[in-house]
Parts: C-alpha cells; structure tokens; sequence
C-alpha cells in the first residue's frame, strides 16, 4: 500500500468552490466539493443498492457533467466500472453490459432510447436514469438525495474495466485487478503523467473527446488527481474547441488526429485572431498522424505538439516532442522509463532495428481480456511481455515508427504488406480529406491492395483520378505497398476517438466468403 496520496478529496477540502469540470458548450460546472460530495452520496447508494467490493457497474452516458463523480464514486467503493461507448447501437451496448457482468447501468435521458433498449436485452440487473427516469430505471437524483456524502471506509480502489474500441470486430473487456491500494492512492500511470506534462493546480485541460474513450477518461481523472480544471464538450467541435482553449486559457489540451485535420480545415477568417498562446501542451493520441497533418500543426501552434502512444490495456507507452518528432518524422516516440520494448517476429525472435516485427511491451502490469482466455495467452510472451498486435520497429536512435495492426495486415503473393504505409502518403495528397487501405481478395494472389479514399470533392473522372493516386503512391512507395484500385466514398466509418472501422469497410469486398482473408 503507498502512502502517496492523490484525489479531488484533497482539493475539495483546499479549494472547494474551484471548478473540476466545465462543459464548454452548455456551460454546466461541477466544483471540487460538489464532485466529491456526489461522488461519496453515490458511492453510499451504491452500496444501499447492494453492490459490494468487487462488483461491476455500466455507465453509458452521452459527455455529461455527472460523468466523473460516477466513475470515482465507482472508485471509492472498490467496484469496477465499465464505460459503454454512448454512439453504440442498442445490440453492442448491451453485449458490453451483458459480457461485463455489470449488475447495474447508469444510463441518462439523452440516451433513454438505447439505454431502455438494452434493459430489454440485458434482465436481472438494476439500471439508474440521470436527468429524469422512465422504466424499469430509477431516478438517480433522488437516489443521492437520500444519501449523507459519507466516504465509505477501508475500500480498495475501483479499477475501469475499458472495452478496446472495436476496429476489428467485436470490442474486448481489458480486466486488470483490484489493487492492493486505497482509493486515495493514484494508478503508476500518474506519476508518470505528471513526470510528462507537469499536470498541477494550476492546469487547465481541454478534453475534446468522448469520455468513455480510454485516453480522454484517464486524462480527465489523472487532471482531478492533480486539482486541475477540466474543460470538456457534448461533442467535438472543431471552431468551439478553438474558441474554448481560448477562452478558458487552457494550458493542456487532448486531440486525435482527425480533430486536428478538422481545425485545420477551417477557413483562415476563423483562425485569424486566435489566441491559444497559454497552451503548452497539445496532445494527440489514439490513431496515427498524417506526417503532414502534424507538421501543419507544428507550423501553426508551434512546437507544443506531444504525442502519446499507448493503449487501453496500459501496458507501455511512447512519448515524443515536436523537437524530437521534426528529427524523426513518423515516429510516436521512445518508451517511457517504467516500459521495456522490443520488436519480434512471427517466431518470437528479436529483431535488429529497422526491422517490422510486432511490438511487445513490459511495464510490469498485467491484464486479461475479460472472457476470452486465449486472445489474452495470445496477448503474453515469456510471461510478462504483452503485445497490443501492433507492428513497427525501431530506429537506430530507439524511437518507435508505426506500420500498422496486425489484424490490418495484407498478405498478396507471401507479402506482407503494412497498409498504413500507403495511407500515410496518400492522406498527403491535396485531394484528399481521409483514406483507408485494405486488403481485398484476389484469387491469384489472396489479396490486393485497394484504397477508399473520401476526397474533398468527387472527382468528375474518377478514372483519371484513380490513375494519378496511384501513381502519386507509386512515386513514394514499393509497387507492391501501392493500391492497385481505388474507390471513392462520401465518408469513411471512423469511431468517435478518430480509429478507422476497417472490418466494416472490409465486409463490402469480402460478403459471402468465410473469412476476410483468403
């Protein structure tokens, strides 16, 4: 047990009118007492409820500002809690609820449609409603009425229980264990945040992002540990979010790569007069950065473009600077000094640098993924080296560059071909907005490279458009790497943290065969 101590509680007691989140967009604030108050009449109706230490509980909320004092009402009372993406359709929300064993699911009345949808589906638990209850729910205002805002005692810490975002199918549950620690005691990813970007009091983080998202959650908590001040939106703006970061003065602030292409696609009569000059740290995260798209965001705001590389199950992660990012384009960083890597190849030997293999990781934590034993044996080498099936390698310098998922690898002919290679160049190209590469079947040689590319207008030759994207990859890349087709598409299927659906895109080429592979 650590004596460290970290929590809202802390700064409830030193500065309790001081606001812990703002809602950008509707203005609704949330001080450190009330947040901690709520959080502990929670944490007491939680346990009136019946749930003890160790159970599971749902939230499925829509970016609210009751978000936090859930999650550290769950984190006071030792009970695990799983964040349910509030765009999901009814089925795969309740598939969350049901493979999770949560017994009870905090919904709201933004998302009453869903959330009755999936008391349907999922019988024998207890659901609460925010903002005003329909059935089989109850009212959670009235629930936290009936509370003191007691803290319960002698509780472990309440860990998430975050479900991978599903590019590749069916989202998985990341289980770590309940630790041997109260909840005042901050995770070892704190530290290393603060080590990072020097969260303090003094913070104020812009959070774009939907908060049952792993990065945007985490960083949201690790900012309360710190007793900064939040600001977060419904829903991600790309002008409100410019206009926030100005008017709150923000010092931090948290993208992914496609709210970055947002805000730079807006005309220059909207950026002009902006003033961000208190932002010190811009982090991205979640999906690789277009080499140009970073480098346009470097030229605007400076060189306070970070980038953090890691994932839902915590086991490692990268950092970069602009600094370093402008020696050593298209790299997400070196590991951090509590995490090992290595690069292996499909027979679990080391490779040298320079040379794509699958990533491993080791920091000393350790996870399964819930329900599904053998993805989570896959996951492990030699004990404690975990991979996220990312490929990439490392440089001479041991900074780490990105060529893709492993599920998203393409095999033509016995080639292995990393298709974020080709997306890379192409998301350069001026005509294009967003691209996805993927395989698609060939009968000689298993699969071939196609690209969908949404461009900023349909072009009125797509055959000729065709021809000079392909030979714009082709001047910068292997033949081979290159897409021998491309398809144009109004939009591409993104989640809400910027990650491309590439199992959906895949399903149209491959429909009425087994496999998305031959």
């Amino acid at each position: 047990m650590t004596d460290f101590v970290a929590h809202p509680r802390t700064f409830a007691q030193q500065f309790p009118d001081k606001p812990a989140l703002i809602m950008a967009d509707s203005g609704a604030t949330i001080t450190y007492r009330q947040l901690v108050e709520n959080a502990d009449r929670a944490a007491q109706a939680f346990a009136r409820l019946g749930l003890r230490q160790g159970d599971t509980i749902a939230i499925l909320l829509e970016n609210q500002i009751r978000y936090p004092e859930l999650c550290w009402a769950a984190k006071n009372s030792g009970i695990t809690y799983v964040c349910v993406g509030s765009s999901l359709n009814i089925e795969d929300a309740a598939h969350i609820v049901q493979d999770s064993g949560a017994q009870l699911l905090i919904s709201s009345q933004a998302l009453a449609e869903t959330a009755s949808g999936v008391a349907a589906l999922v019988r024998g638990i207890q659901y609460v409603m925010i903002d005003g209850a329909i059935e089989p729910f109850q009212s959670y205002e009235k629930l936290l009425v009936e509370e003191l805002p007691i803290a319960l005692e002698n509780r472990r810490r309440g860990p998430s229980m975050l479900y991978s975002s599903g590019t590749t199918g069916r989202p998985k549950g990341v289980r770590t264990p309940l630790p041997e620690a109260p909840p005042e005691a901050p995770p070892a990813r704190f530290p290393m945040l603060i080590q990072q970007y020097g969260f303090s009091p003094e913070t104020v983080f812009v959070n774009p992002g939907p908060l049952y998202h792993a990065a945007p959650l985490r960083f949201m908590l690790s900012i309360m540990r710190a007793g900064g001040t939040v600001v977060g939106l419904r829903k991600f703006d790309a002008l409100t979010t410019l206009h926030a970061l100005q008017a709150h003065k923000a010092t931090h602030a948290l993208f992914v790569p496609t709210m970055f292409s947002r805000m730079l696609a807006l005309p220059d009569s909207a950026k002009q007069g902006l003033d961000i000059s208190s932002l010190r740290f811009a982090i991205h995260a979640a999906a690789p950065c277009p080499t140009g798209t970073k480098q346009a965001m470097i030229d605007w705001w400076g060189p306070i473009i970070y980038e953090l590389y890691g994932g839902t199950e915590a086991v490692g992660h990268t950092f970069i600077n602009s600094e370093e990012w402008l020696s050593h384009k298209g790299s997400v960083g070196r590991p951090s000094s509590s995490c090992r890597m290595r690069i292996v190849d499909e027979n679990g030997h080391d490779l040298p640098p320079m040379s794509p293999g699958l990533i491993y990781m080791s920091n000393g934590l350790r996870f399964e993924y819930h329900n599904d034993p053998e993805k989570t044996r896959e996951a492990y080498l030699e004990g404690t080296w975990v991979t996220m099936g990312d490929i990439g390698y490392l440089d001479n310098d041991g900074y780490l560059y990105l060529t893709d998922r492993q599920s998203h690898m393409i095999i033509s002919g016995g080639v292995n071909i990393y298709p974020q290679e080709a997306e890379s160049i192409l998301a350069d190209h001026p005509a294009i907005v967003d691209v996805a590469v993927i395989g698609v079947p060939n009968e000689e040689f298993g699969e071939e490279v196609k690209a969908i590319v949404q461009p900023k207008t349909m072009p009125e030759n797509p055959d000729a458009m065709e021809e000079e994207l392909i030979a714009y990859c082709r001047s910068r890349l292997s033949a081979i790497k290159c897409p021998r087709s491309v398809d144009f598409v109004v939009d591409l299927p993104r989640n809400e943290m910027g990650k491309l659906r590439k199992h959906v895109l895949k399903q149209k080429y491959w429909e009425g065969r087994g496999s998305l592979i031959i």
